[in-house]
């Protein structure tokens, strides 16, 4: 079932960079980055920009200013995610057919709903076809939504994504098949000369039921890429994998080792190279959907809902709404050990999630689940924010968003409660900004219950 939106892809409205100075008071203020929040703060927006930030004693307005009362609420950066599948997910199906225009920028309202100012498509999406997305958002031409990045993916023949979404890219011809390193660093260059930063690679034989890229091929990847000024995306799972690639170079490590412990021989290559970290933990936890939450419910009609229960509870061998098996126990008490020792080791702890391939892990809602899985495996609060919003920005060299500072974009999430408290108060969404303009999570709301009437 395919949930895009019925709104036809037309410009609706843009950021107000026209409009009038704004500033935004009286609330708590998470910066985004180590910093510590500003009490009773002040933020003046102008042409869509943060022109001034810090205590509201501290701002100086001049007349014509518009006023905005936020007692009472907290205010962080809008998130950046730098690993999703965009476009594939139909919510109870995936598949080629879904991968439209319409239902990536759906995926993209859903996420800026949510709070997220930018995601990242990460290894499965056309590039001729995003290329001409990007171009087409940044035009103006589709509503208000997260910011669409991409970055293409390399594997072997057979190898890559998971056996949900290698149907769909297989028949799209997605990735980028490579079997010898000349041919992986032709493809480098070849996504080098579109403005491409950033690549994906799958290093890993799922168990071994797929081909794996070899270490000749993947090093050849990182070596072209990093001579042409790109960060490469490691997707390994393995431990031994892990090694490799961090050893090898790779930019960014796409899981975590789950179900082993790390020795002392990796994490001295961690404290070496501290690569980033996109953790996608949330990926195998069904428990936020197996439980009636208006803050997931909200964005699917009620007959998707309990469609997309039903389907876990008959996936015995996958995450599922029943009992937990034993190996669940395992893996959780393994990942317990590994998270802090990663962290201890110097990772650079980005938010990913690999929303848009498993039933219910859905996107906008996802980020949140991650945040929280991060908490409750001992991060700070103040980190998880960081690690959601700066950091990732930082990573996917998004200079202008990730932050509440001057001359950045004015894109944050207006809270009724306070995440430093309670890591789930960021779902205690008041409002959320793009660009300075409100963005309508009343009218989306609408506009989702009148399609879902419709059907």
């Amino acid at each position: 079932m395919l949930l895009a939106s019925a709104t036809p892809l037309a410009l609706r409205s843009q950021p107000q960079t026209g409009s009038a100075p704004v500033v935004y008071e009286g609330a708590r203020l998470i910066i985004g980055t180590a910093t510590a929040p500003i009490e009773n703060g002040a933020l003046l927006v102008e042409n869509g920009r943060f022109a001034a930030v810090g205590p509201r004693a501290s701002v100086t307005l001049r007349s014509g200013v518009r006023h905005v009362d936020l007692t009472g609420k907290t205010v962080m950066p809008a998130m950046v995610n730098a690993h999703v599948h965009i476009g594939y997910e139909g919510y109870t199906t995936w598949g080629a057919d879904n991968h439209t225009p319409t239902n990536v920028v759906d995926h993209l309202r859903r996420e800026a709903f949510y709070g997220v100012a930018a995601t990242t498509s990460v290894g499965t999406s056309p590039v001729e076809q995003s290329l001409q997305i990007q171009r087409d958002q940044q035009a103006g031409k589709f509503p208000p939504a997260a910011r669409f990045l991409f970055m293409p993916g390399m594997a072997p023949p057979g190898g890559g994504p998971d056996a949900v979404l290698i149907v769909a890219t297989n028949k799209l011809g997605v990735i980028n098949e490579v079997s010898t390193a000349d041919e992986a660093r032709a493809r480098v260059r070849w996504m080098a000369e579109r403005k491409i930063s950033h690549v994906k690679m799958w290093v890993d034989d799922r168990g071994g039921t797929y081909p794996k890229l070899q270490p000749a091929i993947y090093e050849a990847i990182i070596a072209e890429a990093h001579k042409l000024g790109m960060i490469v995306h490691a997707h390994a799972i393995q431990l031994a994998d892990q090694k490799a690639v961090v050893r090898a170079g790779a930019d960014v490590l796409v899981h975590m080792v789950q179900r082993q412990a790390l020795d002392e021989e990796y994490l001295a290559l961690l404290r070496d190279k501290k690569p980033y970290w996109a953790t996608v933990i949330g990926l195998g936890d069904p428990t936020e959907v197996c439980k009636p939450d208006p803050f997931f419910e909200q964005a699917l009609p009620p007959s998707v809902i309990a469609l997309i229960r039903a389907t876990l509870e008959r996936r015995p061998l996958a995450p599922s709404c029943g009992p937990p098996p034993a190996s669940t126990a395992a893996r959780e008490e393994q990942m317990a050990k590994n998270f802090p020792q990663y962290i201890a080791a110097g990772t650079r702890i980005v938010l990913g999630t690999d929303t848009g391939i498993q039933p219910g892990h859905t996107f906008g809602s996802g980020e949140h689940v991650e945040l929280t899985r991060w908490v409750q495996l001992g991060l700070p609060p103040s980190e998880a924010i960081v690690a959601a919003t700066s950091r990732p920005a930082q990573l996917m060299g998004l200079t202008d968003l990730g932050s509440l500072a001057v001359g950045k974009r004015a894109s944050f999430i207006v809270l009724d409660a306070n995440p430093l408290e309670d890591i789930r108060h960021t779902r205690r969404i008041a409002d959320v900004y793009l660009d300075g303009a409100r963005f309508d999570r009343e009218g989306l709301l609408a506009e989702w219950r009148k399609s879902w009437s419709m059907r």
